[in-house]
């Protein structure tokens, strides 16, 4: 459906901001369309972001696009002319390591095709954000490269979530991560605290290729491949001193921005949104399953688990304010049923905490102690079960029947329960 048809309501409200005109620098000086021999030769064999593109990819259902025709490779020539005409205050210039991760991409339409319509739900939640803290919008493609957009996206380092935050970053920014919350899974909440983040390291490099470079390798490794270069604040003047990874990090951000924009002129057809694009925020205070609220509003569960991927354990803690997002047609449901969704199967999915331990507690009864009602004695030398039942005022025949016992014998240091 085109997007003219339709608002896309995502999990908040936003002010939109623009940008003027004067801010745009379509012309990239000093931006090399090739590379330096000794910088690239090992990288061109490196298949470690490859590997990531791959997998990364491998979340996304493809069985709603049929790709006929697609066109894999192009000359540099046009790959170099559609990266320049793109409306980008970050410079996107071509080079052979960004060529090769254009080619990757290209090799997965299907996959290619259903994350492009991932991206129409996010995406204009993302760019709201940055008109909020004025960033240019095509950070966007940065969630692509780090998460393909899957919110519940892990790395084997302990990122997690769209923007991929450690949980040490996570919580510097404000996020609420537990057993029963990771707001790093939160579409909105992670995506402000990434505005802040990109911010943040915008402000320590004046230039948005380190900054993002700095995003993934942290400004540390970006400050002493900058020494190395001769203090040059240039991304590709201090490309041989990153990290390996962060030399291919930019690069495949400009890959996936050529091919976000350019897929349908390599005949990659869109696929269909596997879940409601239109939806709404409610608010609540209270401690709620996800199923009270899906049995209650019929709704299937996972759906409510992929527009609410923070909460871990299905359930909303409550006890101050926590957001549930919810397909834009049950928002009112759920305000006229709260009461009822509350109380569906509260005790089961709920209530079912103990608050409080009744400990054990000597009771001076003949030496036995008791919990909750029932009171248990330790058997001494020289007890049998006619002399216990004398000290608790009981039968031999109960003692064996509270006990399950098969005859008399019984056991010095053994424990017996006594239910009267």
């Amino acid at each position: 459906m085109k997007k003219t048809l339709f608002t896309i309501i995502i999990c908040f409200v936003a002010i939109f901001q623009t940008y003027g005109n004067d801010t745009l620098n379509l012309s990239y000086p000093n931006t090399p369309d090739t590379l330096p021999e000794h910088a690239i030769s090992n990288d061109l064999m490196d298949s470690t972001m490859l590997a990531h593109i791959d997998q990364a990819l491998a979340w996304i259902d493809t069985t709603q696009c049929n790709c006929d025709t697609i066109i894999y490779t192009l000359s540099d020539s046009i790959y170099k002319a559609r990266l320049q005409a793109l409306p980008f205050i970050i410079e996107v210039p071509y080079n052979p390591v960004v060529g090769k991760y254009i080619h990757r991409y290209t090799k997965a339409p299907k996959r290619l095709a259903t994350l492009r319509q991932v991206s129409d739900f996010y995406f204009p939640m993302f760019e709201d954000h940055f008109a909020q803290y004025n960033l240019p919008y095509e950070l966007k493609y940065l969630a692509v490269v780090e998460s393909a957009l899957n919110p519940q996206a892990r790395s084997h380092m302990g990122a997690v979530g769209l923007w991929q935050f450690m949980p040490s970053t996570g919580k510097k920014y404000g996020l609420e991560i537990n057993s029963l919350v990771d707001e790093r899974m939160d579409p909105v909440r992670s995506t402000d605290a990434a505005c802040r983040f990109l911010n943040s390291l915008y402000s320590i490099f004046n230039d948005w290729t380190l900054a993002i470079a700095a995003y993934n390798c942290g400004p540390g490794n970006v400050n002493k491949a900058i020494r190395y270069a001769g203090n040059k604040k240039d991304f590709w003047s201090i490309y041989p001193y990153l990290p390996k990874e962060t030399r291919n990090y930019v690069p495949l951000f400009i890959a996936v921005a050529y091919v976000m924009n350019y897929a349908d002129a390599h005949g990659i057809c869109p696929a269909t949104s596997q879940f409601t694009m239109v939806t709404d925020t409610v608010v609540t205070f209270h401690r709620m399953h996800l199923k009270q609220v899906t049995e209650v509003l019929d709704i299937d569960i996972n759906h409510i688990r992929r527009l609410n991927p923070q909460y871990a354990r299905d359930i909303v803690p409550g006890g101050k304010a926590y957001t549930l997002c919810l397909p834009i047609d049950k928002t009112g449901q759920y305000i006229a049923a709260t009461q009822q969704i509350l109380e569906h199967r509260a005790d089961e999915l709920i209530h079912n905490r103990r608050a409080e331990i009744d400990l054990a507690h000597k009771t001076g009864l003949n030496g036995g102690y008791s919990i909750n009602g029932v009171t248990y004695y330790k058997i001494k030398e020289g007890d049998n079960l006619g002399s216990i039942a004398k000290k608790f005022r009981c039968t031999v025949k109960q003692l064996k029947q509270w006990n399950g016992l098969k005859n008399d014998f019984i056991r010095a240091g053994k424990t017996l329960k006594i239910l009267n």
